[in-house]
């Protein structure tokens, strides 16, 4: 700073004095010009000096800085990535820890024939749990009756994954029977009778109603219930179907009602955490769910396949079973095992069966060789009580509520496409309520009434 201020006085000193002597000779002039040259070559110079000084300085100042910061950057870091690990560590502990202490859990996959229910029952801090996904068939009432056998009285969750009447049945029949805190559906809507007394049901109850989402995620005591799908709906039925994780400690039941392939597809690249104990298949074991890629991200150690004896649909299907068997799943079926029983304090599985029975694919088809109805002395009651609601129409007519989708186009006007639509539309109340099927109008129903093939329940009424 003192060489700048010393170049300035000289230069001012300069200019006075050639104001004050008034015309200089050349020599002069020409010497005053070599000054001037060399003042102004002094003053460049204190400037560029001056310039790498200040950029000196602050580039040693910003590098502090950084240092600095790098330094602080880095303190932060290490104090996050500590806490995170300190944080993962209670959490592993925390769960260690619950899971010494829980009750038994037991989660019962009930025979209800060709249909999904599935009963959560625990005690927590001397209070009794219950969770309900599925409720059976629409033709019978062995749900209610199982749930009753179990000396249960209320329900704080009642899920029904989609309002199929084979997932729905006897929900109305639940909600009047039981106490039910809240009532979980997947939003879309059915044109059956089923559902129509369903939604009654639920307006006259007090229960609480929700639809959860993907990535929705509930505590019901110690058990968390975290659901894959749907992310929204599509108004396809099976799309739209809840799929949920049950955790209990570190054990875990992954339940997906009728979703198909591409439901799997979807929760898998939406990025959940599949991964589950006990996975139940979907859609009763058809072919048209449980991929080898879902398969392998679920990776169960067993699964249950939810059926009924010489159902029409042929369900579990033999590549199904042959893929979960040959992946070294443990694999139960409601149609060989009849009712399916798992505990767990939150660490082991012990399974408990009605009925002994190996699953192989040449066994399978829907052509299981178990009696549900005497697998034990709970579902002998309950076929009896079931046995006159459920109907087996004769030989001499079509039941349109059970027949199969080759039989049903045996009836005038049913091709392939309104035989699908027809056995989506199940349960009917009669054969004339066979107009909500797309293209029966009073027409083709005054034919299909006249031929006598098509009946409900054993009647052509």
């Amino acid at each position: 700073m003192m060489r700048i201020k010393n170049v300035s006085f000289t230069l001012g000193m300069l200019t006075f004095l050639l104001l004050a002597g008034g015309c200089e000779t050349n020599n002069e002039s020409k010497e005053t010009t070599e000054n001037n040259n060399i003042i102004e070559e002094n003053m460049e110079e204190a400037e560029n000096n001056q310039e790498s000084y200040l950029e000196s300085e602050n580039e040693n100042t910003n590098n502090q800085i950084n240092n600095n910061q790098d330094n602080n950057n880095e303190i932060v870091t290490n104090e996050m990535n500590n806490n995170e690990t300190n944080e993962k560590d209670e959490i592993v502990e925390s769960v260690s820890e619950a899971s010494e202490n829980l009750d038994e859990l037991s989660v019962h996959f009930i025979d209800v024939g060709q249909a999904d229910a599935t009963l959560f029952n625990f005690t927590y801090e001397d209070e009794e749990y219950t969770v309900l996904f599925d409720t059976g068939n629409w033709n019978r009432n062995d749900v209610k009756t199982y749930i009753k056998s179990q000396d249960i009285h209320s329900i704080d969750v009642l899920i029904g994954s989609h309002p199929h009447a084979d997932h729905i049945g006897q929900m109305d029949l639940i909600i009047h029977e039981f106490n039910i805190d809240e009532i979980w559906m997947s939003g879309d809507i059915a044109s059956s009778q089923t559902f129509d007394r369903v939604l009654d049901a639920i307006e006259s109850s007090d229960a609480d109603y929700d639809e959860p989402r993907s990535g929705d995620e509930f505590q019901v005591g110690p058990l968390t219930i975290e659901f894959f799908n749907p992310e929204s709906l599509t108004g396809d039925l099976h799309e739209g179907s809840l799929s949920a994780k049950f955790s209990y400690g570190e054990v875990s039941f992954l339940l997906t009602g009728d979703a198909e392939s591409q439901t799997e597809r979807a929760m898998i690249n939406r990025g959940h955490d599949l991964q589950s104990d006990v996975l139940q298949l979907g859609h009763h074991g058809s072919d048209t769910s449980t991929t080898s890629e879902f398969l392998e991200a679920v990776s169960p150690e067993k699964a249950v396949i939810s059926a009924g004896a010489n159902n029409s649909y042929g369900h579990p299907h033999d590549s199904v079973v042959d893929r979960v068997v040959q992946a070294d799943v443990t694999l139960y079926s409601t149609v060989d095992h009849g009712t399916i029983i798992m505990e767990t304090k939150g660490k082991d599985i012990n399974t408990l069966t009605s009925s002994e029975g190996t699953i192989s694919p040449s066994s399978t088809s829907g052509q299981g060789s178990s009696d549900p109805t005497n697998s034990s002395s709970e579902t002998s009651e309950e076929s009896d009580d079931y046995s006159s609601n459920e109907t087996t129409a004769p030989s001499h007519c079509i039941n349109i509520n059970d027949a199969s989708l080759e039989d049903l186009q045996e009836i005038t006007h049913i091709g392939p496409a309104r035989a699908e639509e027809l056995i989506e539309l199940r349960p009917f109340d009669s054969v004339e309520d066979l107009e909500r099927v797309n293209g029966i109008a009073a027409g083709r129903l005054a034919d299909i009434i006249s031929e006598a093939k098509a009946c409900v329940g054993g009647s052509n009424e």
